[in-house]
This record gives C-alpha cells, sequence and structure tokens, in this order.
C-alpha cells in the first residue's frame, strides 16, 4: 500500500522557497567590523591605534579602486582594500600624512555572504587580511598562510 501524503507535502512538493535577504544597515555591518578589529591580538590593536590608520566602511568599491587592482568591475569586485604606506616600509620622512585606510566593503560581502553567520566571519577575515598589509604582510603570505 501506498503511503499517505498530505496536503502540506503536495502543496510544496515542487515549490523552491526563495529568502530575500534585506541588507543591513550601515550601523549594524559597522558593528561586524568592529567585533573582528576587537579580536585582534592587543599588540596588533596598540600598533594599529599609534600607526596612523583609520578602518571605514564603504558600500561599494569605486570604478577607480577596481581598475588600480586591474579588476573587471562587471566580472569581479573587492571585500576589503589597505590603502598606504605599511609599517615595514615607513622611514623617518613618514610623518605629517594623511592616514593609511583599510576600507570594508559592505555591498560584495553580503551579496556573497547572506547568511549573517557566514557573513560576520568572512568581515572578521576581511578586516585580518586587510590589517596584515598594514603590518607589511604580502598576498602571497597570506595565501601560503590560508588568509588570501
Amino acid at each position: 500500500m501506498g503511503r499517505l501524503v498530505s496536503f502540506f507535502e503536495l502543496a510544496f512538493a515542487n515549490f523552491t522557497i526563495f529568502a530575500i535577504i534585506k541588507s543591513m544597515s550601515k550601523l549594524e555591518f559597522e558593528k561586524f567590523v568592529k567585533i573582528a578589529i576587537r579580536k585582534l591580538p592587543p599588540r596588533f590593536r596598540k600598533a594599529m591605534a599609534s600607526g596612523n590608520l583609520v578602518i571605514v566602511v564603504q558600500q561599494r568599491p569605486t570604478r577607480e579602486q577596481l581598475f588600480k587592482l586591474k579588476l573587471d568591475p562587471v566580472e569581479e569586485s573587492l571585500f576589503g582594500l589597505y590603502e598606504g604606506v605599511s609599517l615595514p616600509n615607513r622611514t623617518q620622512g613618514y610623518n605629517m600624512t594623511v592616514p593609511d585606510k583599510i576600507t570594508i566593503f559592505q555591498e560584495p560581502l553580503e551579496a556573497a555572504y547572506p547568511n549573517p553567520l557566514s557573513l560576520k566571519e568572512q568581515v572578521r577575515r576581511t578586516v585580518f587580511h586587510e590589517v596584515a598589509h598594514f603590518f607589511g604582510i604580502s598576498d602571497e603570505e597570506l595565501d601560503a598562510m590560508g588568509w588570501g
């Protein structure tokens, strides 16, 4: 004898549910960034605080930022960007300059990681990655460490 199928099972047997993820506010997203910064070791946070560095959240990378990195704005995006002179490359002449800047891009991260838990983890990884550049660690070295 066949199995009885409930109305619910029949109604949803061929139905795909699409979750519509509302992007979070900039303030909510900035909380993820702040949490990631707090998870850095204290000696790194101390060096960042005295190292002429700002960390900002921006909706998306500009075309200029993408072109500068030779990224195709249609096919590729960017989660974060470090702009400045890394600590090991600073000389005695490095003074009276605008702060180095780490930018975390909200829209590309949210698009790639719609689940809040995975988004929070990727924000953490992105912040760590960009902070590593501030300390002079290259993309190749980050790849070797599993942080590429």
